[in-house]
């Protein structure tokens, strides 16, 4: 405590003032999924795993009703199979969308791996197999400019990411979320909201607010740092199942795919995602108050009420300013602390990205991390942290070595 809390006194007393309103969502979410958790029935003997096809895997079977009863959805599937969100996400989106559906982007550009999906012209690309893709135009709100109910052909599909990615807006709110639901009802339309990065941020999900299926990484919120791969998806019934034969074949979707040795992290990550998130949440408002006090724009700013991601922005107006940063968080990693991390071309990344990270899982995003775009206006974007305290340390580090190196 005297070495990390005495650094910046002042934002870390600001910042405990705020951790009170995080540790009630953690209570209440802590609670939600212990619940589950209890009432699943699930046994020691269900933690083993499963090989070959996955027959009867029952450990399997059973986190899927917890996933779904702790996100207040008809069915859900989890699977080791997905390696990472946007696998989970183009499964999802080529599941539901046929030749000349529709899908609408409901709030402007989405994350750069999924730009080759949505935009792209190789084989696999959804305008490849005849999906018409059109971004809504948005406000200085970041809100979507909905088109009258009888100008446009209704879409099949209208998709959210609700957290930033890359982008300058902040991240999506339940009154949003709820609109857009709304919006594609009142069409016709499924609601499916790309969830990463926002889980357990809030006492509900977006299928309390109307989604009809949402899809998460692993290696970000719901895996508790512990998961060492894999996605969910949870919502209606029916579109669950056919995620599920997009995934693996039709009609076998939720029947088969073994969890190896695996099923034991993925559950116990779950069950620690409420907690874990919350530090995450801690850490980012000492992030914000830290970058504020120093004279960077961050978001979501210091006096935020909510927050409805484990994401902090901070505009650092160079390039050379984020690879300073980058370079601090990683250093305090705890696995690979010596590396020097460098901007390079990421498969599906637009632009030279650079990223610190050096977690237990690797790409792990609930863990401590920085990365960024090498654009304007050149912002990094700190999350994670599996205790409040390693995001302190890091941020106290990168602020000493900004300061130095200006």
């Amino acid at each position: 405590m005297r070495v990390i809390g005495d650094r910046r006194p002042d934002v870390l007393r600001t910042s405990r003032n705020a951790w009170e309103r995080i540790e009630a969502v953690v209570a209440d979410n802590m609670m939600r999924v212990a619940s589950a958790f209890s009432t699943s029935g699930m046994a020691t003997s269900d933690l083993g795993g499963t090989t070959g096809y996955g027959y009867d895997d029952r450990g399997r079977d059973t986190l899927d009703h917890i996933v779904a009863d702790v996100m207040h959805a008809e069915a859900a599937m989890v699977r080791p199979q997905w390696t990472s969100g946007t696998h989970a996400l183009a499964t999802a989106l080529r599941a539901l969308l046929m030749p000349g559906d529709a899908l609408w982007l409901a709030n402007g550009p989405v994350y750069d791996t999924l730009q080759p999906l949505l935009f792209g012209n190789s084989r696999t690309s959804l305008p490849a197999h005849g999906v018409q893709i059109t971004t809504l135009p948005t406000d200085m709100n970041g809100d979507p400019k909905w088109p009258a109910l009888s100008d446009t052909i209704s879409p099949r599909v209208v998709y959210l990411q609700r957290s930033r990615g890359y982008q300058a807006r902040p991240s999506l709110t339940r009154t949003q979320i709820q609109e857009a639901a709304s919006q594609a009802h009142a069409r016709g339309a499924w609601l499916v909201v790309d969830n990463c990065y926002g889980e357990f941020t809030l006492t509900e999900e977006p299928t309390d607010w109307g989604a009809d299926l949402i899809i998460g990484s692993l290696l970000k919120n719901p895996g508790g740092g512990i998961a060492p791969t894999g996605a969910y998806v949870a919502g209606r019934r029916d579109l669950v199942q056919a995620v599920g034969d997009m995934l693996l074949a039709p009609g076998i979707g939720q029947e088969v795919g073994p969890t190896g040795p695996y099923v034991r992290l993925l559950a116990q990550g779950w069950f620690l995602a409420p907690m874990i998130v919350g530090e995450a949440l801690m850490g980012g408002i000492y992030a914000s108050h830290a970058f504020h006090a120093a004279g960077y724009r961050v978001d979501p700013a210091p006096d935020a009420l909510l927050r409805t991601d484990i994401v902090t922005a901070i505009e650092l107006g160079r390039a050379e300013r984020i690879e300073v940063l980058c370079r601090a968080v990683q250093s305090v990693s705890p696995v690979d602390g010596h590396v020097d991390p460098q901007a390079w071309d990421m498969p599906g990344y637009a632009d030279p990205v650079i990223m610190a990270a050096g977690g237990f899982v690797a790409g792990a995003s609930l863990e401590l991390s920085c990365d960024a775009p090498m654009r304007p206006p050149y912002t990094a974007y700190l999350q994670g942290g599996l205790s409040r305290w390693h995001m302190v340390m890091a941020v106290n580090k990168g602020l000493d070595a900004l300061q130095a190196a200006d």
